[in-house]
């Protein structure tokens, strides 16, 4: 039930964004999120860890994170509290409060895949900033190319 009121705030925050859209941003405090971290496949097993970060300058309430798979995923999915599917290939997380120049608690979520594949590739994006604007997208997008080797690929 947790997973799902997260789901619904977070739907009705990206339908405040989408209609306050670039009017809004000259007011809103401006922050800048990056993502750090590591994923690794073993067969149809991906495991993802990564670790938020605000570099600033304002502070953020809470923002959420889409991890986006090449692949369909597995209908049967045992996501953290704080993650929901959002759709057949897409996990999205609450980062929780970040402060400036601060790291977030690191988010673990592993997902299984509907078919076997030798590769994958995931994309990492912020889809709601908490009320704030960031301004340099380049550091919060990210799109990894995973084999499965059962190596971690880094980003």
């Amino acid at each position: 039930m947790r997973g799902t009121r997260a789901l619904a705030v977070t739907g009705a925050a990206l339908a405040a964004v989408a209609v306050a859209g670039p009017a809004r941003a000259g007011g809103a405090p401006e922050a800048d999120l990056v993502y750090h971290g590591s994923v690794v496949m073993n067969g149809k097993r991906l495991e993802v860890r990564l670790t938020p970060r605000n570099q600033g300058p304002a502070e953020v309430p809470s923002a959420s994170v889409r991890l986006r798979w090449s692949m369909p995923l597995a209908e049967r999915q045992n996501l953290p509290a704080a993650c929901v599917r959002t759709d057949a290939r897409t996990v999205v997380c609450a980062t929780g409060p970040l402060d400036v120049d601060g790291l977030g608690d690191q988010i673990a979520v592993g997902v299984g895949l509907r078919g076997k594949a030798q590769e994958v590739t995931l994309e990492i994006d912020t889809v709601w900033s908490g009320g704030t604007v960031d301004r340099d997208r380049t550091n919060d997008r990210t799109r990894v190319l995973v084999l499965d080797t059962g190596d971690a690929y880094s980003f």
